[in-house]
């Protein structure tokens, strides 16, 4: 299904196709990529074409850009995809660029998403997980309505998850 969410500062919306080197770049600032999966170039343009499928599809699940809404400017981007497999459970995730952080946007973002995840699916439980060391991403989660759980450890790095349950 298409997404289009308008707020006063951004909006979060379907990629197009020619904004791919725009989602690519955000994974060349060293300050972002810290706290994300590495990733190769092929890697980036598979997931992008990806997200330009599950548009197609109807899907409720994706990853979508977030643009200013004065300029048009490449915030950064969100996701909702499936846990671990598992459909009962749906992962927010995102990036934004450094310029972007400590603005609240960050914030405004996953309260969204938070509540798109829950009226478009049928999961019974939303997730997100952050790098130890990224104390904004986690202050993010919790003013969304998360609540911090146990650390676990995926792919060799301890992670700190966080969880909200359908009400």
């Amino acid at each position: 299904m298409p997404l289009f969410i308008q707020t006063p500062r951004f909006v979060i919306r379907d990629f197009k196709p020619e904004e791919q080197d725009l989602f690519i770049a955000i994974f060349d600032d060293e300050r972002v990529i810290t706290h994300l999966p590495k990733r190769s170039r092929k890697e980036l343009t598979d997931l992008f074409q990806w997200a330009l499928k599950d548009y197609a599809s109807g899907s409720p699940l994706g990853r979508w850009g977030i643009f200013n809404n004065g300029d048009g400017d490449f915030i950064g981007f969100c996701l909702l995809r499936i846990y671990d497999t598992d459909p009962g459970k749906i992962e927010l995730g995102y990036a934004l660029h450094q310029k972007y952080w400590g603005k609240g946007i960050a914030s405004d973002m996953a309260q969204i998403m938070v509540a798109q995840g829950f009226m478009h699916t049928s999961a019974s439980e939303l997730v997100a997980v952050t790098t130890v060391g990224n104390i904004g991403s986690q202050k993010v989660l919790l003013k969304a309505g998360m609540t911090r759980m146990d650390n676990f450890v995926r792919d060799g790095e301890e992670l700190a998850f966080f969880r909200m349950e359908r009400q």
